[in-house]
């Protein structure tokens, strides 16, 4: 009999709250079933160290259809579910993912200027999101994200959203500099967000092509995509506390690039 769970999950994405509503699917069969099926997986986790034929099929079916595994001990896994997942554990996520070299060119084709966001590792489910919601609202043409290292797209943020994930172009991409390199070949440029940064936010133009950055809560933008972007920016702070939460300040820029372009069209 096929073991499948949708309930009292308890995962750990970085700083992302266990959510009971998580869907998500263990053993090996009914993994292999879902993916054959069309199912979008958000992440999938396999014990170390498996073997057998079973698991051998899975792991050809993954590279088929370039889905990247995490690779962890058992333990993880049962923190997942005590029933017998067999080594594997896969979260569902019914928002369907696309590569920026195939919706980049899309937008072109369609006269649109893309205005899009990439956010580097950012894990707290309800930052996600809170920041899609904004994202949709302003207009943005995709949000970016890397395959590892970003938080689920599950309930919970579906939740907070408003829905408005559904409204957008997600894109997850193995490698976010070179994803950063590719927008800047085709013209598009790359505004990261960081508090090192000179320039002010009111100091840039956002009515070209261009990316908006915004990197982890705790760590910010890793060195290499920030070594591969345009220009940094950052917010003004006059008070003591010399941070905002990511979402408060991505919206602030994002609303930003919109004051710019309504600018620019009157």
């Amino acid at each position: 009999m096929k073991d499948f769970q949708h309930k009292n999950p308890k995962p750990e994405f970085g700083n992302s709250e266990p959510n009971k509503k998580d869907d998500f699917i263990f053993g090996l069969r009914p993994v292999i079933e879902a993916i054959e099926a069309g199912k979008t997986i958000d992440k999938i986790f396999l014990q170390n160290a498996l073997h057998g034929e079973i698991y051998f099929e899975l792991k050809n079916l993954l590279s088929k259809h370039s889905i990247r595994p995490n690779y962890v001990p058992v333990e993880k896994l049962n923190r997942f579910t005590r029933k017998n997942h067999q080594g594997v554990v896969a979260f569902i996520s019914d928002v369907p993912f696309e590569s920026i070299e195939d919706v980049l060119p899309q937008l072109f084709e369609e006269g649109k200027t893309p205005f899009l966001l990439i956010l580097d590792r950012l894990t707290d489910v309800r930052n996600f999101g809170a920041i899609c919601r904004t994202a949709e609202c302003v207009g943005i043409h995709a949000v970016i994200l890397p395959e590892k290292g970003a938080a689920p797209i599950n309930s919970d943020a579906i939740k907070t959203s408003a829905g408005a994930i559904y409204n957008l172009r997600i894109c997850k991409e193995k490698n976010l500099a070179h994803a950063v390199d590719f927008l800047q070949q085709s013209g598009v440029q790359v505004f990261s967000a960081t508090e090192k940064a000179q320039k002010l936010i009111y100091d840039v133009d956002f009515t070209e092509p261009c990316a908006v950055v915004m990197g982890n809560e705790e760590t910010g933008i890793s060195k290499e995509v920030l070594h591969h972007s345009d220009e940094k920016i950052k917010l003004p702070i006059e008070g003591k506390t010399q941070s905002l939460n990511v979402s408060v300040a991505c919206g602030a820029i994002l609303y930003e690039a919109v004051r710019q372009k309504l600018s620019a069209t009157v």
